[in-house]
């Protein structure tokens, strides 16, 4: 999913990050989210719950948007033209509905319940997502990871997995990305990371052994989820600072309760985030934008193919210097 906001936010993300603390002293943080329209008269309107001004990364994780459940007869679902990354990678994930996906790397795909897409863009891709007519409710997350200064500009790549579930008291678990629960992804990373969806039956409560070097993320789609000793909400990420080797989740509702765990080891690069780029300086950024709207023989992006329409453009660039933020502000 493109970042379609006509004002995005500019970031400058790193700075010295939290130390690990003893196991006794991991605490839980809760982050509120702030709803984001994309566009359009009809626009989605996303919850964000990364990057926020209380905190910008979770491990090499930098963007986190959770929308719907979403009619798409009301909203008329999602409809991104073929737009730009850099530096990151993309991490679709969806709770119902279904996305065809089409890239610059030639990938044609379907992004369905349970089945992780994931698009690596490094030194430049684009792509398009448009929710399919089988589609009636589009609900799911949309997630961005970071790459790290050696990898910046790696090959585009595209890769899927469709995790299998397992059970452990009271909990279901597909882990996407890592390895967790006895469960490991296959899917390639740049850093250490974690990505699972957990559901949660009523009142149940699990325990899972967790790296003691990564902070962790808790985002809680529906129902009331205890992190350790903290209440999150739907809509609401629970972070969980470094030093514990076990998280424990207790949901508190009568019903099912739904959240994705992401986590990482605590990335310190600085990074400057603009739109749908990733790079490391203002110019970055500007380089980035100015290939992509020049960019009419596709040499840094390529090209998207079987979408009919145009590509979208990028916003304007603020008056100044994108401005320095911290990892923490």
């Amino acid at each position: 999913m493109s970042n379609t906001e006509t004002k995005p936010m500019e970031l400058r993300c790193g700075a010295p990050t939290d130390s690990v603390l003893p196991a006794e002293a991991a605490r839980v943080d809760v982050l509120t989210a702030r709803e984001v329209p994309l566009g359009g008269p009809r626009a989605m309107t996303v919850r964000r719950t990364l990057p926020q001004r209380a905190r910008t990364l979770i491990g090499a994780w930098c963007f986190a948007d959770h929308y719907g459940p979403d009619d798409v007869s009301l909203t008329g679902g999602m409809e991104v033209a073929p737009h730009p990354h850099t530096g990151l990678q993309t991490v679709s994930w969806l709770f119902s509905g279904e996305i065809e996906h089409r890239d610059s790397l030639g990938s044609h795909a379907y992004v369905r319940p349970g089945e992780l897409n994931l698009m690596t863009g490094g030194f430049g891709i684009c792509h398009s997502e448009v929710s399919t007519p089988r589609t009636s409710i589009l609900h799911g997350v949309q997630l961005w990871v970071a790459l790290p200064e050696e990898h910046r500009n790696a090959e585009r790549d595209f890769q899927h997995y469709a995790p299998e579930s397992v059970r452990i008291d009271g909990a279901e678990i597909r882990v996407f990305l890592g390895s967790l629960a006895g469960e490991v992804s296959p899917v390639r990373t740049f850093t250490p990371l974690i990505g699972a969806e957990i559901l949660l039956q009523p009142r149940a409560a699990v325990t899972l052994a967790v790296d003691r070097g990564f902070e962790h993320g808790l985002l809680v789609d529906h129902g009331d989820v205890r992190l350790n000793d903290a209440l999150v909400g739907p809509a609401e990420m629970g972070y969980a600072h470094p030093g514990s080797e076990a998280l424990t989740l207790t949901n508190d509702s009568d019903d099912i309760a739904r959240t994705v765990l992401l986590g990482g080891t605590p990335f310190e690069e600085e990074i400057v985030m603009w739109w749908n780029f990733v790079g490391r300086s203002h110019q970055d950024i500007v380089e980035a934008r100015s290939a992509w709207m020049e960019d009419a023989d596709g040499a840094r992006f390529g090209e998207v193919k079987g979408y009919d329409g145009d590509r979208l453009p990028a916003p304007k660039l603020p008056n100044g210097s994108l401005k320095p933020r911290g990892r923490v502000r």
